[in-house]
């Protein structure tokens, strides 16, 4: 059986970065006044930062039915027997429950994952299941181990500014307003399906060094038992200034200089909610043996 594996832009693949890598990604919509757009097609980060900057009203939005089984279509048109999608985490959005059964027309032949994940923890499990794909793994196979191994990842986020979760709903107007007068910032996770928060401090700084506490902990606990060369740990932004992601990366690969990690901008669609200048850190568990 040749398998596919498919995914979304909220993994950090950008449709041509996919090619390159043979993995098909369906770009997710961005809504600016009322207009839509598609990430990786139609519009950048700098220009949704430009627009955020505008205050422009700006919101993400779930890919159309269409849009998804077209996807599929064409990856059964280029001689696939069975596809693999992996969607962001049903516990962020709807689309992964849509997709199940949008899956359900296609008699066993797409498998949809929902393996409570996005961005760099989502981005290790399409490759994951890539690497079991190359190995022969059958579609339901490689979706059993993806949720099996769905809780073996962390993610911590710090938004500089509340403006974009108070509109999302995710805060109140008036613990906005407070916040951004005493420069508080919101350390949110995700340990699972949803974010939730996990510290007020002030001052990004202050954010960042609590993050990378929070990993530090989990490393110690949650981790203590994995090999340093079976975990992946990834940061993330939504900076306009390359120097200070690239500042971000720095800090947290001195951190934990024996793990491997990298940098991954976050999606528009992701961005919408945190607005410009957020940072993130993730960690999860490979599964490649």
């Amino acid at each position: 059986m040749k398998t596919a594996i498919v995914t979304d832009t909220n993994s950090g693949f950008t449709i041509e970065e996919g090619k390159s890598q043979n993995i098909y990604v369906l770009p997710m919509p961005v809504i600016i006044e009322n207009n839509s757009y598609l990430e990786s097609v139609d519009i950048t980060h700098k220009q949704l930062y430009e627009a955020m900057r505008l205050n422009k009203a700006i919101s993400s939005s779930q890919p159309s039915p269409g849009s998804v089984m077209e996807l599929w279509d064409l990856v059964f048109e280029d001689g696939y027997d069975e596809i693999v999608y992996i969607p962001m985490s049903s516990g962020l959005s709807g689309s992964c429950q849509n997709a199940i059964q949008f899956a359900l027309n296609y008699k066993g032949k797409v498998q949809v994952v929902d393996n409570h994940r996005i961005s760099v923890t989502l981005k290790e499990s399409v490759k994951d299941a890539q690497f079991m794909a190359a190995k022969g793994y059958s579609a339901a196979h490689i979706k059993a181990r993806l949720e099996e191994n769905a809780y073996n990842s962390s993610i911590y986020i710090t938004v500089n500014s509340l403006e974009y979760l108070k509109k999302s709903g995710r805060v109140t107007p008036a613990g906005a307003t407070l916040a951004n007068v005493i420069n508080l910032k919101p350390v949110l996770t995700i340990q699972g399906e949803r974010l939730d928060s996990y510290a007020k401090v002030r001052g990004m700084k202050q954010a960042e060094r609590k993050m990378i506490d929070a990993l530090q902990n989990d490393l110690c606990k949650r981790f203590a038992d994995i090999p340093s060369d079976h975990l992946l740990i990834g940061t993330a932004g939504t900076f306009e200034s390359a120097k200070a992601a690239e500042e971000w990366y720095l800090s947290v690969k001195n951190a934990f200089p024996a793990y491997q990690s990298y940098y991954l901008p976050l999606s528009c669609s992701i961005a919408c909610h945190v607005g410009i200048d957020a940072a993130g850190i993730g960690i999860c568990v490979l599964d490649r043996q």
